[in-house]
């Protein structure tokens, strides 16, 4: 299981370079085929909110090498767009996002019964929200004295 999702992983750090230096989206066309399921909507946001399951958030360091890291995010729906809500203490990733990285997040469902690894779940592109109006809705649903990121999900993909 952890081959699985170290391998999955590691796909979607190479393909973030790409995605970076070129004008083509390389995250939607690094594969069109996907061997494993995919969840959106609602149910992805109640899945990524039941805090089970793994969870991951990539950047571009400065120097186009990949960062990745297992934070566990909250989802939050906003007038049918979905965000998610991002608890970042100052680190590369951050650092990243400071110099206008953009993120990929992955979230993969615990394994079915009987399963030894995850076969479903979603990859995310991911936006800054920058209105203010919207970021001020948004606090409104983090717990008291909590000042998390809010991104956008823009594009969502079967886990692979």
């Amino acid at each position: 299981m952890k081959k699985l999702l170290s391998l999955t992983l590691a796909l979607c750090l190479f393909l973030l370079p790409a995605m970076a230096e070129t004008a083509p989206d390389a995250f939607t066309s690094a594969s069109v085929n996907n061997f494993y399921g995919g969840i959106d909507g609602d149910e992805l946001m109640n899945a990524i909110n039941s805090y089970s399951g793994f969870y991951a958030v990539a950047s571009v360091n400065p120097d186009g090498t990949p960062n990745i890291g297992f934070y566990i995010y909250g989802c939050v729906k906003l007038e049918d767009k979905y965000y998610l809500q991002l608890g970042l203490s100052p680190n590369q990733t951050t650092a990243n996002i400071d110099n206008g990285s953009e993120l990929v997040a992955m979230y993969g469902c615990l394994p079915a019964e009987g399963a030894t690894y995850p076969t479903s779940g979603a990859r995310m592109n991911l936006k800054k929200v920058e209105d203010a109006a919207v970021l001020e809705e948004l606090l409104k649903s983090a717990p008291q004295g909590y000042a998390p990121l809010y991104y956008e999900v823009t594009l969502v993909r079967p886990l692979g």
